[in-house]
């Protein structure tokens, strides 16, 4: 397909004349559109398109249909539908009354080559440029991030059910690529036990035929797998994606001992980050927050903060379940440096601060980072009277410490941890540790000899200082008090846009999906700005609104617009 740019255009007369008939007071569609104008142009999307073909639907139109989509929580075909049937739509659009519209499976294929380029950030780009020229955007004051659980669009599989399902799932691809090849490859049993989906009810109770039915499956998936690779197999079988998926758990979950397959103990199984969940949606990942347990992905949701000014969402990030949010403080102020939205002060939830995020934060954008950084998890600090790191002296510039007995340490090592964060390793003398009269309440290790520190680099160290001493005081616990209301975004997300279920396989479009969501938060923010709508506040219960005044349980959280 190709595309021949037009220009935005107006909204012809009859189409606003009964428009305005049709809604006196107005819709969201109708006041984004008089507000924020043509906020897409055809020209943007200009790489997604040949120059050659046959002429697309407007692009521009269509990235506009896909945010509205989002801001009404409709299907492909309830949106397409509203194209053709809805008068405030067509004003949005611009189109003239009789405008057929298009057929719902070009939403799909749009979406297609908005996801493969990237293009969910450029929409989100465009509404906050688009807010920013009408001065509805202000971001260089403070911000608010958080981030929440997302689940796969596949279902969840215990691993009986994975395995089965990606050996069923490559053998069907199989069947399309080369079925000629597969007719007589296939075991005469693999049709019995192949052909219909693996359900956890269809299997044995009892754990030994369990087991025996996991290494049933894994001989065949082998047979399988050696097949595919032998020499005078056709070189297209290779290339099947399904084929990659099947050998890459059977790398996780299968080995040979003394060459039978047998099943992985599941403590010989690869970490989480790379352990595949579901053939079908290959980059989700199992993780475990809390008492929630998820396969899928994870979305941090950053908004600004302003009391005079709608709160925006400016930056949405898509990562893969596993990641902490210990490492996305960075990418998301670079992402925010991009947009020209980085706030002064960044207030987070306590899994974002670490000693090197904050000082990164600070130094490298000028940005005040603001969470509960966890506090010190030594046995010394846990015991009471015990010498933590606090109550030793640094000298950074001699590099030397000396601990509440007055000795110094014997040795300065700067090296790297398991995690490659930069520490420094210091060591105090055995002939100074043993006969020291505290020396039970600096080690209380029965088998260790001498006290050994791990140091972070001395701006961290600082900056975990003064971080902790800091949010003790009232007055950071009132100001952090404003980071409550991120919840109401993640809830306002969920409740309205789907936010917490993937529509779609795949990092890139669940990535796109949530880009979406962003826009359409932030549409549905400026129309509730423009009604003068006032904001949500956190619900009370019926039993909680009869406790005493004079006995309160926490300020309350500030909502969505």
């Amino acid at each position: 397909m190709s595309m021949q740019p037009s220009g935005p255009g107006g909204i012809p007369a009859e189409t606003v004349r009964v428009a305005r008939a049709a809604f006196p007071k107005g819709s969201l569609a109708i006041r984004v559109r008089d507000e924020l104008g043509p906020m897409f142009r055809d020209e943007e999307f200009a790489d997604l398109f040949a120059s050659r073909g046959r002429p697309a639907w407007s692009p521009a139109g269509l990235v506009l249909v896909l945010v509205l989509q989002f801001v009404e929580g409709l299907t492909d075909r309830q949106a397409a539908e509203a194209v053709r049937a809805r008068i405030d739509f067509k004003y949005a659009l611009g189109l003239e009354l009789d405008d057929p519209g298009f057929d719902f499976s070009v939403l799909s294929e749009f979406r297609d080559r908005l996801a493969g380029a990237d293009g969910g950030r450029w929409v989100l780009d465009l509404v906050l440029t688009a807010a920013r020229e009408r001065g509805l955007l202000k971001s260089s004051g403070r911000a608010r991030t958080d981030s929440t659980h997302v689940l796969s669009v596949t279902r969840a599989l215990c691993r009986l059910e994975l395995v089965t399902e990606t050996l069923r799932s490559a053998l069907n691809a199989l069947a399309l690529a080369a079925p000629a090849w597969l007719a007589e490859t296939a075991e005469p049993d693999w049709f019995r036990h192949y052909t219909t989906r693996a359900e956890d009810s269809r299997f044995p109770k009892a754990r030994a035929k369990r087991d025996e039915v996991g290494v049933r499956v894994g001989r065949d998936g082998m047979r399988l797998l050696e097949a595919v690779f032998a020499v005078d197999a056709p070189d297209v079988l290779r290339g099947v994606r399904e084929v990659e998926t099947l050998r890459q758990v059977w790398v996780q979950h299968y080995h040979l001992v003394a060459g039978e397959v047998m099943t992985r103990d599941p403590k010989d199984r690869p970490p989480g980050a790379t352990r595949l969940v579901s053939p079908y949606d290959t980059d989700a990942r199992g993780s475990v927050k809390r008492d929630t347990m998820w396969d899928g992905y994870k979305v941090h949701l950053t908004e600004t903060c302003e009391p005079d000014a709608p709160n925006l969402v400016t930056n949405v990030v898509t990562t893969l379940a596993t990641v902490p949010d210990s490492v996305m403080s960075e990418e998301i102020h670079t992402s925010l440096t991009a947009r020209e939205c980085l706030p002064g002060e960044h207030w987070v939830d306590a899994g974002y601060p670490t000693a090197a995020a904050i000082v990164t934060a600070w130094r490298e954008h000028g940005v005040a980072l603001h969470g509960p950084v966890a506090a010190s998890t030594s046995a010394q600090s846990a015991a009471a009277g015990g010498f933590d790191q606090e109550a030793f002296t640094i000298d950074w510039e001699n590099k030397q410490v000396t601990c509440p007995g007055g000795h110094t340490t014997s040795s300065w090592h700067e090296r790297r941890s398991q995690e490659g964060l930069h520490v420094i390793r210091v060591r105090f003398s055995m002939t100074d540790c043993k006969p020291c009269p505290v020396r039970r309440q600096c080690i209380n290790s029965p088998t260790a000899e001498r006290r050994e520190l791990r140091l972070r680099r001395h701006d961290e160290h600082h900056a975990l200082r003064v971080a902790r001493a800091e949010q003790q005081t009232e007055a950071w616990k009132d100001r952090y008090k404003i980071r409550a209301g991120v919840e109401g975004t993640i809830s306002q997300g969920v409740g309205r846009c789907g936010l917490r279920r993937s529509r779609y396989h795949g990092l890139a479009k669940t990535s796109l999906q949530h880009q979406l969501t962003g826009a359409a938060i932030n549409l549905a923010r400026i129309d509730a700005h423009l009604t003068e709508t006032p904001r949500a506040r956190t619900r009370t219960s019926h039993f909680a609104a009869l406790r005493p005044a004079d006995r309160p349980v926490g300020g309350a959280k500030q909502g969505p617009n």
